[in-house]
């Protein structure tokens, strides 16, 4: 079986790797993986690669930069001939970005069957192109590899048809509980940990914050209130600092750092007593960790943490920000066992493949 992986961004990697260690311990079995460049990451050098444990890409294009529209346009482009050329047996895509899109749009217009994974998620918001990504994707796909029950209920109501649909855990968990045995934390991380046995772990990225002066400026007005209390650590893209910067928001007493290793976020997700976010990957993560999280968005398509306290979703008010933060302090969270699988989810997804190839 030739399963070609499209992916375009850090996270789908990580995320992928997973899969790609146990289709090389599978006889008969190969992958061609294929970069779009819909992000460029500076930290995604060969050394990423090797320390990650990551195959590096058979072919590698430019996409970055662009629009949506002409961004996905391109990558259809440049994937058609090689899909054509390399006759995969399965498309396998991640998630929900543009590379998701375009690897399962070229896929099925040349009839080969798509593999989507993390498929049936929804966070009811059309107004973010990830959501449409989601959708699309999942109903161009002929096995929809879900993580969680929310996932399958949600494909049912979309009239998926139900022989397509698979619970086979999160793809995140199996990276992750990896991760957490193979890599260290560097020097700095390590120093700061031993310095601050108490902290709050936060991250903020998404472009609904931080292209938006006034959530942004509510975002860190809370930040440095939570900050007279307990120590805040924020990895912080230049981007987003430059933002900052444009608009005058005041990050006193907040501990910035430049954008860390994954080993480095495992290591201080493992050692934090309270995870802020805007991402969706890290919401999961604290739940693998048995950390609480609040959410620094309106939705969340990991509706599941939010059962039992263990995610408080509260947007960008710093009012709400802050209630949450005290409500943290004083919840008691049953972290669930299984909720996102048993780390098996790799093993599962391939064998599925095999026996519907057969």
């Amino acid at each position: 079986m030739r399963i070609m992986t499209v992916l375009g961004a850090r996270p789908q990697f990580i995320k992928a790797a997973a899969l790609s260690r146990q289709i090389s311990k599978r006889p008969n079995t190969t992958e061609i993986l294929v970069h779009t460049g819909q992000h460029f990451d500076a930290n995604m050098s060969d050394v990423f690669f090797q320390e990650m444990s990551i195959p590096k890409p058979n072919y590698r294009f430019e996409t970055g930069g662009l629009n949506h529209g002409a961004m996905t346009g391109k990558m259809l482009m440049e994937l058609e001939p090689l899909v054509l050329k390399e006759k995969p047996d399965v498309m396998m895509v991640y998630g929900d970005t543009n590379s998701t899109l375009a690897g399962a749009l070229v896929a099925a217009k040349l009839h080969i069957p798509v593999a989507h994974v993390e498929a049936g998620l929804r966070s009811f918001n059309r107004h973010m192109p990830e959501e449409i990504n989601r959708i699309l994707t999942d109903h161009v796909s002929d096995w929809l590899l879900c993580p969680t029950e929310t996932a399958v209920q949600n494909l049912k109501r979309d009239g998926v048809e139900e022989s397509k649909i698979h619970q086979v855990g999160d793809i995140m968990f199996d990276a992750a509980l990896f991760y957490k045995e193979h890599l260290r934390p560097s020097p700095e991380t390590q120093n700061f940990c031993d310095q601050h046995s108490d902290f709050v772990l936060c991250t903020i990225h998404r472009a609904e914050n931080t292209d938006d002066p006034q959530k942004l400026q509510s975002i860190f007005s809370a930040l440095q209130e939570i900050s007279q209390n307990k120590k805040v650590l924020l990895p912080l893209h230049p981007r987003t600092r430059n933002k900052l910067k444009d608009h005058n928001i005041s990050s006193d007493n907040i501990h910035i750092v430049e954008p860390l290793p994954y080993g480095d976020i495992l290591y201080l997700l493992s050692k934090a007593s309270l995870v802020m976010t805007d991402s969706g990957g890290m919401q999961k993560e604290a739940y693998f960790f048995s950390q609480p999280c609040i959410t620094l968005r309106e939705q969340t398509e990991w509706v599941e943490t939010l059962e039992g306290g263990a995610n408080q979703l509260v947007g960008s008010v710093k009012d709400k920000i802050v209630t949450a933060y005290h409500n943290a302090a004083s919840n008691k969270v049953n972290f669930k066992e299984h909720l996102y699988g048993d780390g098996q989810t790799a093993q599962k997804i391939l064998d599925i493949l095999k026996q519907q190839k057969q």
